[in-house]
């Protein structure tokens, strides 16, 4: 049987004001049912008071998990999957508040795993070519390069390492020890798919168009950049010693 509670998206926010509203509508809007849990890192723009407003609205499917601070993407992320894996979802997606991530698009990763069987679908920028909108050249070389050299040093078979849309069958997440995540910052994204490449996982990749935020300011630092740089080497050599 088919649970109706089978698939949610997970949305982290610091100061997202401008954006959770309508993206959250967008999301709801959607032919599938999917449930919204947003991760709030105590933005100082009142964003989470504005999910508790939409939470009226939405009261079974809009939840809310509030942190007391600040500490990375990568931490939020592991305290929502933590709370998702409680609960009875089949299905988990990591989406931005931005609107870079398509909602129209989430059936399709949804598809590639309910129908299609992958364990992990990733949706791709870089899958057909270079499908990236509003970004300045720079950036989408840097993000272009940045994964090509995660695929060169990982030898996983993934265009897009960096990707930051994606659904997880949810034994990819009970399987992967989320305790023994390193990564705070964007490598997290990488981290995470090397985990389950290293776990034998089917992962595949579905292409869509990324387009850059129009409202908000964007979190890209240099500390992201060289943590994943770096940070992609450490974890392929800790990958050797520790086959298990």
């Amino acid at each position: 049987m088919h649970l109706m509670k089978d698939t949610i998206v997970i949305i982290p926010t610091y100061n997202e004001i401008e954006n959770i509203e309508s993206i959250i509508k967008a999301v709801f809007s959607q032919n599938k049912e999917f449930h919204i849990l947003v991760v709030d890192d105590n933005s100082p723009d009142l964003t989470a008071l504005k999910v508790k407003e939409l939470q009226q609205e939405y009261p079974e499917k809009l939840f809310l998990l509030k942190r007391q601070k600040k500490t990375g993407l990568g931490s939020a992320y592991i305290d929502a999957f933590k709370w998702c894996l409680e609960k009875d979802y089949g299905y988990i997606f990591e989406m931005d508040a931005d609107f870079s991530h398509n909602p129209n698009d989430l059936i399709k990763l949804y598809n590639a795993c309910y129908l299609d069987g992958a364990d992990v679908a990733i949706g791709s920028r870089y899958i057909d070519g270079v499908n990236v909108v509003n970004w300045p050249m720079s950036r989408i070389l840097l993000s272009y390069f940045a994964s090509k050299y995660v695929r060169f040093i990982t030898r996983m078979e993934i265009e897009d390492t960096t990707a930051g849309f994606v659904c997880y069958k949810r034994r990819v997440l009970e399987t992967i020890n989320l305790d023994a995540i390193e990564f705070v910052g964007y490598a997290f994204q990488i981290e995470m798919k090397f985990k389950a490449y290293l776990k034998r996982f089917k992962i595949v990749e579905v292409p869509v168009i990324f387009t850059d935020r129009k409202k908000g300011k964007s979190k890209m630092s240099s500390g992201i950049i060289s943590e994943a740089i770096f940070g992609v080497i450490k974890m392929k050599l800790k990958s050797f010693f520790n086959r298990k």
